[in-house]
């Protein structure tokens, strides 16, 4: 249906679409990214697409609004280039907590970033582990939720753990079922509730055991690592032996890095979804790539082949 594979790599994770392209066994395709004075973006092709299946590989790291709007721009430049298909694989999807109200008189900002998604000209869009479940209906175009479970569980599972599976909160619970059912191992909730009027959440109760185990604390991403840190502390008090700690996304908003270089963590897994610069790259942090994960689901997209049996579903 469709021509060639064109990926385009955007200014959010240049190193993450290299990789994919190596993956895929292709060069990237080139084209400008310019910055005006005024902070305007301009983007340029530098050969054409048309007919092509085009992907764009951006996330959503800092600086997140310019990162966003260069790929807005970026697929409406491919659209007026007649591109075949354009699939927008953001690895790291901003706003994914943004899904509903929860408060009065705001806004649901994961809709109205699918909404402008949709708007500039993207035909497919794909991302690795949405913090909800329910924004892939705020899509009309279709698309691939991915998750970068396996990666992580598999990495785990080469240690042979004596552990508990831990989440830092209820809402992650499922998740969590998932990485103990896979890994057999026994599963424990860190209870947490707001305090006062504030957004504040603090960990009062720890349910399951961990004395004498080991903890795997997993998450969906770690933005201050205020989460990670309660949950640290309260499994250490009730007896945990050695800590480790794995999420997808290492958004690593300060003092997050601190945080973590001052908690009792034996090993922080996670993955390249988001760049991590060399000073927030800690001696015990291990980073897996998500590039082999992204480049057989775009094969399997560009071919027409089944997703879902990557992951025996």
């Amino acid at each position: 249906m469709y021509g060639d594979i064109k990926i385009f790599a955007g200014s959010g994770c240049p190193d993450l679409a290299q990789r994919v392209a190596e993956y895929i066994g292709i060069p990237l395709s080139p084209w400008d990214i310019m910055q005006f004075p005024n902070d305007n973006i301009l983007v340029r092709l530098q050969g054409s697409v048309r007919g092509q299946d085009v992907y764009v590989i951006q996330s959503h790291t800092r600086p997140v609004h310019r990162n966003i709007m260069e790929m807005l721009i970026a697929v409406d430049c491919l659209n007026r280039d007649s591109a075949g298909r354009i699939t927008v694989v953001c690895p790291y999807m901003a706003y994914s907590q943004s899904d509903k109200k929860d408060q009065p008189r705001i806004p649901i900002t994961a809709r109205l970033l699918a909404d402008m998604i949709e708007v500039a000209g993207a035909d497919r869009w794909m991302t690795i582990d949405l913090h909800s479940g329910q924004i892939q209906g705020f899509y009309k175009i279709p698309g691939d939720s991915l998750t970068a479970f396996h990666i992580i569980a598999d990495y785990f599972k080469q240690m042979n753990l004596d552990a508990v599976v831990v989440t830092p909160d209820l809402g992650y619970a499922k998740r969590g079922r998932n990485y103990a059912a896979d890994l057999e191992l026994p599963l424990a909730f860190v209870e947490k509730r707001r305090v006062g009027n504030e957004n504040k959440r603090e960990a009062l109760n720890l349910i399951g055991e961990v004395a004498g185990k080991d903890v795997i604390i997993v998450d969906d991403l770690v933005d201050t690592a205020g989460s990670i840190q309660q949950a640290v502390n309260l499994v250490k008090e009730r007896g945990a032996r050695d800590v480790y700690v794995g999420f997808t996304h290492p958004v690593l908003s300060d003092p997050a890095v601190e945080r973590l270089r001052s908690l009792p963590i034996k090993e922080i897994v996670t993955t390249d979804t988001l760049p991590i610069p060399p000073e927030k790259r800690l001696p015990n942090m291990k980073v897996l790539t998500v590039a082999g994960l992204l480049a057989e689901v775009i094969m399997r997209t560009h071919e027409g082949r089944s997703v879902g049996e990557l992951f025996n579903e």
